[in-house]
């Protein structure tokens, strides 16, 4: 078992920034990568960035060059900066994990970011 905790979300205007946090806990050596994933309203749940333990990184085409995922493997985190950001990424942010083996998907609560001026 893996829990995920995150912080940082809110509330931003258009070109604005903000950092998102995700703490691990519990079964942390399982874990084979982390990342974010979001969801807007009315719409499936999206992937935004993820990270290997061996710091591989993968972006969603609309945020490559705007956002930039890192990890802290001493301290069993990962991040998320995210930069001149837009309405259409207002959704709640969360953050992610993959595990094994054998094979298991971790999730967080989520955490909102609202984009708006």
């Amino acid at each position: 078992q893996v829990q995920l905790v995150e912080s940082g979300g809110g509330l931003v205007q258009p070109g604005g920034s903000l950092r998102l946090s995700c703490a691990a806990s519990g079964s942390i050596l399982s874990i084979r990568a982390m990342g974010w994933y979001r969801q807007a309203p009315g719409k499936q749940r999206e992937l935004v960035a993820t990270i290997t333990n061996s710091g591989r990184t993968n972006y969603a085409d609309s945020m490559k060059g705007r956002f930039t995922i890192s990890r802290d493997n001493a301290k069993n985190t990962v991040s998320l900066q995210m930069n001149s950001l837009k309405p259409e990424d207002t959704a709640v942010y969360y953050c992610y994990a993959l595990i094994g083996p054998p094979r298991g998907d971790y999730w967080g609560q989520g955490t909102q970011v609202t984009v708006s001026s």
